[in-house]
């Protein structure tokens, strides 16, 4: 490519150093340590020049794992961490924390493994909502459940600064029979011009996540393209989850044929311009790690 390709949504982890009580040996490929250095070959063979770390657990030891991972690897150009979003005072003394580090460009809460699918609009939260739309930091919204795509017009309403983007793209039905109600809520979702997409983890919704393929992906970008526009959507390789459903290599050449088919302009943004933009990524980061290609 002649622009920079970010993968706006990779993890790494280590059950050693922080908790992540999701994992398990039902995820025998990835219940261990899954480190930066482990991808870095599918990406370089990929062409992709840099990543996004995004937290995957919630407690303070992960964001700090990722922080040791982006400083071992300048092709790590941000990183989306914890902060307690139940605890305005704690959200406040985490971003503080963060003060003058270009790489934490957001934040993240694992909502959908939250027993309460309304966790967002408790009192508590949209107080640290509101801290966080006064940072000026983005919030990843993990929409699992069609009600946690309900909740984001709601949260655009209280938080009309709040820069928000919807891993995953919600999770679309894939491989199932109908595309509502996602469409109908992700439409709703889109309209609030700061609401931002990734085209990521795009598995299928059967019982075998890695059964999808390519055309059973297409009108589900296609609808996402529709909504967002390029200037809103980002590519994500979401690794090392997508070992489970087929491996980085996979889900890269699984959706290149539909970046193929799009012009160069759609293809910089979802590759990498909406990513910088909307992550507000340091220009000198992403340079140096575009110059590791040379």
């Amino acid at each position: 490519m002649s622009f920079p390709v970010i993968d706006a949504h990779q993890h790494v982890w280590d059950p050693r150093q922080a908790e992540y009580d999701w994992l398990g040996p039902d995820m025998a490929p990835i219940d261990g340590a899954m480190t930066f250095a482990q991808l870095a070959p599918e990406l370089r063979a990929a062409g992709v020049d840099a990543t996004v770390q995004v937290q995957s657990a919630d407690n303070p030891e992960d964001t700090a794992l990722m922080r040791d991972s982006a400083a071992q690897h300048p092709e790590v150009v941000g990183v989306v961490g914890f902060a307690p979003l139940d605890d305005a005072d704690g959200t406040a003394a985490t971003l503080d924390s963060w003060a003058g580090d270009p790489l934490m460009v957001g934040v993240r809460n694992l909502i959908h493994n939250k027993p309460d699918p309304d966790w967002l609009l408790r009192p508590e939260v949209d107080a640290a909502l509101t801290v966080l739309e006064q940072s000026g930091l983005a919030l990843d919204v993990v929409a699992v459940l069609p009600r946690h795509l309900e909740l984001v017009p709601i949260l655009s309403e209280r938080h009309p600064d709040l820069r928000m983007v919807i891993d995953h793209l919600a999770k679309p039905p894939i491989g199932l029979d109908s595309v509502q109600p996602w469409r109908d809520l992700l439409a709703r979702a889109a309209e609030n011009p700061l609401v931002h997409g990734k085209v990521s983890g795009l598995y299928s919704a059967t019982s075998d996540i890695g059964s999808w393929t390519t055309e059973a992906i297409r009108p589900f970008t296609d609808i996402a393209l529709e909504l967002f526009g390029s200037h809103r959507l980002m590519y994500g390789g979401d690794w090392p989850i997508s070992i489970l459903a087929g491996g980085y290599t996979r889900v890269w050449n699984g959706l290149r044929p539909l970046f193929d088919d799009w012009d160069e302009g759609t293809r910089r943004d979802v590759l990498g311009g909406t990513a910088s933009r909307f992550y507000r990524l340091d220009d000198d980061r992403v340079a140096a790690a575009c110059a590791r290609r040379e």
